[in-house]
């Protein structure tokens, strides 16, 4: 039992489980396997299906300004002012080689946030 209407909407809006069991449904696995991959039953599946594809109040797109994390819109500010990851590191208590890898990993969302 597919549920058709689910195919086309965006998974912006939806939340972790509800964006795995469609991503495996619309891969062609079956309900039951689905199913018992999750631990529940064909119904929750479906229901989980059907619920998802509803738009919930309050739910907007996700822009750029909420691609990063808090940390990483910190280090990224920090870094632009010059400031270096030795010091970064100090103020969170981190290891400069955390703060370099939070730093590329932000500017690396950030330019597929752009690029999609």
């Amino acid at each position: 039992m597919q549920v058709s209407n689910v195919a086309g909407t965006s998974e912006a809006h939806l939340r972790p489980l509800e964006r795995r069991v469609k991503r495996l449904v619309d891969a062609g696995v079956d309900l039951a396997e689905v199913a018992w991959r999750f631990r529940r039953s064909r119904r929750s599946v479906t229901q989980i299906l059907e619920l998802g594809a509803l738009r919930r109040p309050g739910t907007t797109p996700v822009t750029t300004a909420h691609v990063l994390r808090p940390l990483e819109r910190r280090v990224l500010a920090l870094r632009d002012a010059g400031v270096s990851y030795a010091e970064i590191g100090a103020r969170f208590r981190r290891s400069p080689r955390f703060v370099r890898q939070v730093e590329d990993l932000a500017r690396g969302k950030l330019a597929r946030a752009q690029a999609g």
